[in-house]
């Protein structure tokens, strides 16, 4: 017997309480850290091996706690994963100081190595942002999946899928009302990406405090990156 699209609740569920991929957050967390390592000697905040150590050894528990997917946390394990964050793009934040603190005052020669290092920062400024929008919203991605929709925290973001219920049928069974649809990391790192790139949000809108102070912390950062920096890399190169 065929299924109507009136039952796409049973036929596609976003989540199945199942619980979101580690991995996906795993390869992010390590490619901002390599990001990090690979700065140069200048722009980094304490010797090179340090603050990715600190890193690494708190990521290692949150794997060993959920190692394939998000099922499970407690105030130890929640406190880690927001502190790893938190400890990630401070430093790339202090990073960008520094280069932008090196542009004003110094005498920069090496214009391609400063082109390399914004990219390396700019890119990390959307991978840990990503990473924030994700732990936060909902109570964070073992909420978004394991808490009933009446128990979650409000929204930090509004997503088109959470409005669609009324559209056209095709739309509305990939809506959170009616397949249950919940926002993974890739959804947030697409935040991420957009207002780095047209500095505001586009199709998905910040609703709490914290959320528009961090895209906007993230909009100021990538526009100072993308105006200041690599505008005088490039006229160096010239």
């Amino acid at each position: 017997m065929t299924r109507s699209r009136g039952d796409a609740r049973l036929r596609h569920p976003r989540h199945e309480r199942r619980g979101e991929a580690r991995l996906p957050a795993v390869l992010a967390t390590l490619a901002a850290i390599l990001l990090y390592v690979a700065l140069p000697q200048q722009l980094l905040v304490a010797p090179r091996y340090v603050l990715p150590a600190l890193e690494l050894l708190l990521l290692v528990p949150l794997v060993a706690v959920n190692p394939l997917r998000l099922t499970r946390q407690n105030r130890i394990s929640r406190a880690m994963s927001l502190t790893l964050v938190l400890l990630i793009g401070a430093s790339n934040l202090a990073s960008l100081g520094i280069l932008i603190h090196d542009l004003v005052s110094k005498q920069v020669e090496d214009g391609g190595e400063l082109l390399v290092a914004a990219l390396q920062v700019w890119l990390t400024n959307i991978i840990v942002f990503g990473l924030a929008y994700w732990e936060l919203d909902r109570g964070g991605p073992v909420s978004r999946t394991q808490a009933p929709r009446p128990e979650l925290p409000l929204a930090d973001f509004r997503f088109s899928q959470d409005e669609n219920d009324d559209a056209v049928q095709e739309v509305a069974d990939g809506a959170s009302g009616s397949s249950d649809w919940v926002p993974t990391l890739p959804d947030y790192l697409y935040i991420s990406v957009t207002n780095s790139t047209a500095f505001s949000p586009t199709d998905t809108m910040p609703l709490s405090t914290r959320a528009k102070l961090l895209m906007s912390i993230e909009s100021i950062a990538a526009l100072m990156t993308s105006l200041l920096v690599i505008a005088r890399a490039v006229s160096i190169l010239h």
